[in-house]
Order: C-alpha cells, then sequence, then structure tokens
C-alpha cells in the first residue's frame, strides 16, 4: 500500500476564533462569565439550609463559562491525553479522569469539616494534577478553588484582588506542589 492510499485519522480542535485579539476578547468576557458564575454559587450556596456537596457538573459547568465559544471541548472533559508544557508532570490518562475527579469532590464532601484553606489547596492541587480539560485547566481550578473557599467560610472574600487573581499572578508555588510526591492520591503537603 502506497502513502497516498493509506488513510488514518489526526483529531484537531476546531478552532473557533481564528483571530487572536478576537479570541483574547472572548477570553475576556468568559472571565468575567465565570466569575459571575462563582459568585452566583457562593451566594446561593452559604445559605445553612442548602449543604453544599461539590459535584462533577459544578466543575464542567464554571469550565463552560471559561471557554464557551472558545473552545469546541467547553464543558467536556478531555479526550485524550495531555501534556504540561515545562513541566516534568504527566497528567492521568482521559478515561481515568471522571472517577478522579469524583474522587476529588468525594474527599471534599467527606473533609467538609476541614480547615477551609486546606479545602481550598487540595482542589487547586488536585484539578491542576488531574488538568481534567484540553484547555482552561488553571482558571477553572482558581475559580473552583475560590467558590470552595468562600462557601466553606460562609462568605464572600471581602477585595478587589481575589485570590483567583492572586493566584494567576504568581503560579510558582501551585507548580512547585504538582511536582511533589503523592500517596493515595494526596500529595504528603496537604496531608
Amino acid at each position: 500500500m502506497n502513502t497516498e492510499s493509506e488513510r488514518h485519522s489526526e483529531p484537531l480542535e476546531v478552532e473557533l476564533i481564528s483571530d487572536p485579539a478576537e479570541r483574547a476578547s472572548q477570553e475576556a468576557r468568559n472571565g468575567l462569565r465565570q466569575f459571575d458564575e462563582v459568585i452566583e454559587q457562593i451566594e446561593y450556596w452559604i445559605h445553612p439550609e442548602r449543604p453544599f456537596r461539590l459535584r462533577p457538573s459544578t466543575i464542567l459547568t464554571l469550565h463552560r463559562k471559561a471557554l464557551e465559544g472558545i473552545s469546541a471541548f467547553a464543558g467536556v472533559w478531555r479526550p485524550s491525553g495531555i501534556a504540561i508544557v515545562g513541566s516534568r508532570h504527566t497528567p492521568p490518562e482521559a478515561y481515568l479522569v471522571p472517577e478522579l475527579i469524583e474522587q476529588m469532590c468525594d474527599y471534599v464532601n467527606d473533609n467538609w469539616q476541614k480547615a477551609p484553606v486546606h479545602l481550598s489547596a487540595f482542589v487547586m492541587w488536585r484539578m491542576n494534577w488531574i488538568h481534567p480539560f484540553v484547555d482552561g485547566n488553571g482558571r477553572t481550578a482558581r475559580a473552583l478553588s475560590y467558590l470552595v473557599l468562600c462557601i466553606r467560610l460562609g462568605s464572600r472574600l471581602p477585595g478587589t484582588n481575589t485570590i483567583p487573581e492572586q493566584i494567576a499572578a504568581n503560579k510558582a508555588p501551585i507548580i512547585r506542589l504538582l511536582r511533589l510526591p503523592t500517596v493515595n492520591g494526596l500529595t504528603k503537603a496537604l496531608m
């Protein structure tokens, strides 16, 4: 069989926005929509009569808000393997993502009495370790971490420089955590 008659498929992500300026503008709008979603959820879940339980659907909603109109995979777990440029960490295979996300949610729900910072840090680390999406992992992890922290505290944190913004400005500590060894899926720094 010659090379011209060979057939094979090569998965490509559909480029929904090709103009870089238009993409940046859509990302900014989506960032605001994702933040608005976080605030709405905080306001809903901080009422004592509504006990919060972290669900995979919450994570998918936050991701969809971040990537709507930008990625064909907005609000969808990644369908294949992924590499993190500049990192030695290799995220788990795609088929493991749903179960690992469920385990992360179970950990948060089963340990809700732990310190708010512990739960928030755990979610930030675990989301980035799993790297469940094709794109938007950091944005979604920061939004989810802030959501968990505020709900666990029972109020929205004051200030205009939010925790997700602070983390986005200094990612080095998160990258260091990703490099730590794990025991039973938990980094030793969070145990």
